[in-house]
């Protein structure tokens, strides 16, 4: 993990007077996660509210995604958080049940400017009426193709699940068997299955007021099966090829970067880094979001991108909040940090960016914001649902079925029966 230390203070630049509460010389810490764009913009962004803001330490903390929620359970659990983090949405069921988990940012109204972001926003990141963290973007996964290897291939992007899964034959036979559609990690194919499920079903996976989940043990065997007949149509690499290689960042494998794997399912918000890793001239298009006939729900994974939260622990608050502001909400900091984290909630922030050039209608990012905003999205996931032990157990069912040690029903059977004692644990 790299630290940088910088220095800022609070400044009327803002046009926010400094608190009668804050002492001179104030020490904070700022966590997030990662890649090195994103450090990099961070870092300068901070580096702008050090010119601005003099008395005020702010220790960088950033990390790659590996290891950071773990490093920072313990930090919490230890009292030893830093003042400011970057946290996910689906953190909040882990470590705030009861809302008292992370700072309420309500108390910090005077200082954050609450007014630029949409009240039902922030209620998506509000426990029992304490506001958690402020979502910096709201995100989705679609898809997103390698124009370069699809017109090798003579296919149209699909536009329903049967062009999608007949797509994977055509890769096979006319550029060979290196080749597939899309490559997707564990996390993208439970996102993918869960809107495929929704589509047909209309009913969430989890059901919050019973804490169990909510499909039947035919439908969880459907869902496995659903995955098998995608790895079987040749759509998807299985588990066990895409291990072989290495654990690095499936952007930075070599299949991505030569086009053998043609498209992804991923965040809108992210997606820049996987097309900017193409070999050229290939680029990464949005591509149509498959529907079943009938659905009223596209069963999207939808919801921000990330938070900014307030450690429960801080002892300088109100200097924290003064971060979270200038970061969101002001101009060096927003148009400082452009795009990286997604297309930004703060209505200044999309003001300031729009009028900058940065938000681009044609931009893959924002053109994919835009069609999950279009699609009915009606049922909202559970955050429980993307509990980071339920993602990783599917994960493992996904193992045992393409390593030939359970069959598809045995993998989903045991994959429901742990993901009941999981949310047992995690809803009690």
């Amino acid at each position: 993990m790299k630290k940088v230390l910088l220095s800022a203070a609070i400044s009327a630049t803002l046009g926010l007077t400094a608190l009668p509460s804050m002492a001179q010389d104030v020490e904070l810490r700022m966590s997030w996660w990662g890649g090195n764009g994103r450090h990099q913009v961070t870092l300068k962004a901070l580096e702008e509210f050090h010119k601005q803001n003099p008395d005020i330490n702010v220790k960088a903390e950033y990390t790659g995604w590996d290891g950071h929620l773990s490093r920072l359970t313990t930090q919490i659990a230890g009292g030893t958080e830093p003042d400011v983090m970057q946290t996910n949405w689906n953190w909040l069921p882990i470590f705030s049940k009861t809302g008292d988990g992370f700072y309420d940012l309500n108390k910090m109204k005077d200082v954050i400017d609450l007014s630029q972001f949409d009240p039902k926003e922030l209620k998506s990141t509000t426990v029992d009426g304490k506001l958690n963290g402020i979502p910096i973007s709201v995100t989705a996964r679609v898809f997103y193709f390698n124009d370069d290897v699809w017109k090798k291939a003579g296919v149209e992007y699909p536009k329903t699940w049967d062009e999608l899964k007949a797509a994977g034959k055509t890769f096979e036979s006319k550029l060979g068997k290196q080749y597939y559609p899309v490559v997707l990690e564990h996390q993208d194919t439970l996102a993918l299955l869960n809107s495929y499920m929704i589509q047909k079903y209309n009913v969430p996976a989890v059901d919050e007021k019973a804490k169990k989940l909510a499909w039947s043990k035919e439908q969880w065997v459907e869902l496995f099966q659903t995955y098998k007949s995608l790895v079987d149509s040749h759509v998807m690499p299985d588990t066990k090829y895409y291990a072989s290689f290495g654990k690095s960042n499936m952007y930075e494998m070599k299949p991505w970067i030569e086009g053998e794997w043609g498209g992804t399912y991923m965040w809108n918000s992210t997606i820049k880094k996987y097309s900017d890793n193409l070999k050229p001239p290939a680029k990464l298009e949005l591509g149509s979001y498959p529907m079943l006939p009938g659905a009223t729900d596209a069963g999207l994974f939808f919801k921000p991108a990330q938070m900014l939260s307030i450690g429960k622990s801080t002892k300088n608050p109100e200097a924290a909040a003064k971060v979270i502001n200038f970061l969101l909400n002001s101009k060096e900091g927003v148009e400082t940090l452009g795009l990286e984290r997604g297309v930004p909630l703060s209505k200044v922030a999309v003001q300031y960016l729009t009028e900058s050039g940065a938000i681009k209608e044609s931009d893959p990012a924002v053109a994919g914001l835009r069609l999950a905003q279009s699609l009915p999205t009606k049922l909202s996931v559970s955050p429980y649902f993307d509990d980071p032990q339920i993602v990783a157990q599917f994960g493992t069912s996904l193992q045992y079925i393409d390593y030939g040690q359970k069959t598809v029903e045995e993998a989903s059977a045991d994959f429901q029966r742990q993901a009941e004692r999981i949310l047992k644990r995690a809803m009690r």
